[in-house]
């Protein structure tokens, strides 16, 4: 059986004009089966590429402008690129529309909410209380942490992982606010926070917060991707 191809988001155009997408992302789609193909923003023409592909990530990366979901601008937003915010929300709209077999990775997971209806916390140390660090935080830079993630029992993401509950590698800061009618929350910080949503009138669309690519020496985060992969084939 032929490889199925995957369509991965990319980020934007760095400083020096280059596009790029961490190289993890395309080992996580090569370990679990499938035939990456990397999908710069700016394209315009989707209708051509949507015979081509089998399933979709959206990727993580910077934060979508707040005008999108009817937020207010915050101190840290960052990387805001309003040509990755139009592509990707017509990729998660047609992901929903044609059915079409998508994983959402940390932003992806916002991409999708907002795409379908949903808002986000701007900032959720502004509003989660807890002790759940999402990502460390310096006046120089940020950084991933680790923390559980409680999953629902009767949920897709249950089946995919294999357990209720997980480690999972955080760095984020926005989370989902709203949740858009027709999805269901299946995963939850410690804090309450959301870490997880799925569509429950689409055969396999799942989001989660946190970045599954950034741990390929586990084979529950690995599961994910396989899970993908078995989709784009039923």
């Amino acid at each position: 059986m032929a490889p199925p191809v995957i369509g991965i988001s990319m980020y934007p155009r760095n400083e020096e004009g280059e596009f790029h997408l961490p190289a993890t992302y395309v080992d996580a789609v090569r370990m679990a089966g499938g035939l990456p193909v990397l999908l710069p923003p700016g394209e315009t023409h989707l209708e051509r590429l949507w015979p081509l592909l089998d399933g979709m990530i959206l990727a993580g990366g910077g934060d979508i402008a707040p005008e999108h979901y009817g937020g207010d601008y915050h101190e840290s937003i960052y990387a805001v690129d309003s040509d990755r915010d139009a592509f990707e929300l017509a990729l998660a709209k047609t992901v929903v529309e044609r059915q079409l077999p998508a994983l959402g990775i940390c932003r992806g997971l916002q991409v999708l909410n907002v795409a379908c209806g949903g808002t986000l916390i701007a900032h959720v140390p502004d509003v989660v209380a807890g002790d759940t660090l999402h990502r460390h935080e310096s006046e120089a830079t940020t950084k991933p942490t680790r923390h559980p993630v409680f999953i629902e029992p009767d949920s897709r993401l249950r089946r995919a992982l294999g357990t209720d509950t997980t480690e999972i590698t955080s760095w984020h800061h926005q989370a989902v606010d709203r949740l858009p009618a027709g999805w269901r929350v299946v995963a939850k910080a410690p804090d309450g926070t959301i870490e997880a949503i799925e569509c429950e009138a689409h055969p396999w669309l799942l989001a989660v917060q946190w970045h599954p690519e950034m741990s390929p020496e586990c084979p529950t985060q690995r599961s994910l991707f396989q899970s993908l992969i078995r989709a784009t084939q039923k």
